[in-house]
């Protein structure tokens, strides 16, 4: 993406990195599935929806809070008080905020090509999944 139409984009609705977002994540968790040993074909799609479903995105984002930067808990902010037209049939309000600002912060750092610290954050995402945050 060009740097002045990210630019713009973070100066104004931050919506359009959660679509990013969401899909980026969505990927991460798929190669994951994949790559565990063990797995039935027919469980790829339940343990990727699993870790894809708002409330998971929600506890994701509870578990790397205390671990983002400055600038990364400002894009959580302002994607947690953006203002999506619907919400998930099966989250709270609450959780679906809160999943929309993990995808927003998704997207952001795909878009903004901070690989290294993308991957952390999806890395911490499945830990905060899989181990319950342990």
């Amino acid at each position: 993406m060009e740097q002045e139409t990210f630019k713009k984009l973070l100066n104004t609705n931050l919506l359009p990195l959660a679509f990013v977002g969401d899909s980026v994540h969505t990927l991460f968790v798929r190669e994951y599935v994949l790559s565990t040993p063990n797995r039935k074909i027919e469980n790829y799609h339940t343990v990727a929806s699993m870790h894809c479903k708002a409330s998971s995105q929600a506890k994701a984002l509870e578990y790397i809070t205390p671990l983002l930067t400055e600038e990364e808990s400002e894009i959580v902010r302002r994607g947690r008080n953006a203002k999506p037209k619907h919400h998930a049939k099966n989250a709270e309000r609450g959780q679906y905020s809160h999943a929309t600002a993990f995808e927003v912060l998704i997207g952001w750092l795909h878009l903004s090509n901070q690989k290294e610290r993308l991957n952390e954050i999806l890395a911490l995402s499945i830990k905060a999944i899989e181990n319950k945050g342990n």
